[in-house]
């Protein structure tokens, strides 16, 4: 039975541009990938057919990717058109199989063409994972009533503070500031 495991998948778009954005993907015999389809993520895989995913425990780059555009440091793939981002621990690098665009979330099946290894993943401690769930609600402004989304970060505020360092508080306050800003001026 599959399961959801938070990754950064970057794409390409046809000029060659690149995009990375923190994911979900169901992790199982087959990799799924369940992007909105208003998204430049879901464009490129449609346009393109490969991604590769990226599986780090720097939190901060899920913090960035979730409410900006970064470009983060990252090289070549290696069977695919992509980039691997230099923080990986590691990477799959995927086509896409089938499309299947009937939902506001598309759902890709891929395919494996290749798993990369740089270093080991020692898995996140609690700061790290109320780091992803802030990046996760992060993306979720315009789907979640901000002030609700304001009182999960509060909670999840605690949690960095007991078991983080510096830069999961970097991170917390890089989403922080990002939803404050939403709840202030009203734009999502």
């Amino acid at each position: 039975m599959p399961f959801i495991l938070e990754t950064i998948v970057t794409t390409l778009d046809a000029h060659g541009h690149p995009n990375c954005a923190p994911m979900g993907v169901e992790w199982g015999e087959e990799l799924v990938l369940r992007p909105f389809q208003d998204t430049r993520t879901y464009r490129n895989l449609v346009s393109t057919r490969q991604a590769v995913i990226n599986l780090t425990d720097n939190v901060d780059l899920f913090a960035q990717a979730a409410i900006a555009d970064p470009i983060f440091s990252a090289r070549p793939a290696v069977a695919v058109r992509g980039i691997v981002l230099d923080d990986a621990c590691s990477w799959r690098e995927v086509e896409v199989v089938e499309v299947d665009a009937q939902a506001p979330r598309a759902r890709l099946r891929c395919r494996v063409v290749y798993a990369g290894f740089r270093r080991e993943f020692l898995g996140y401690n609690r700061a790290q994972a109320a780091v992803l769930e802030a990046a996760i609600l992060a993306t979720r402004t315009h789907l979640i009533p901000l002030d609700e989304i304001l009182k999960e970060y509060e909670r999840l505020w605690t949690i960095v503070r007991k078991t983080g360092g510096r830069r999961e508080h970097e991170a917390m306050q890089l989403l922080t500031d990002y939803v404050e800003a939403k709840a202030r001026t009203g734009v999502l």
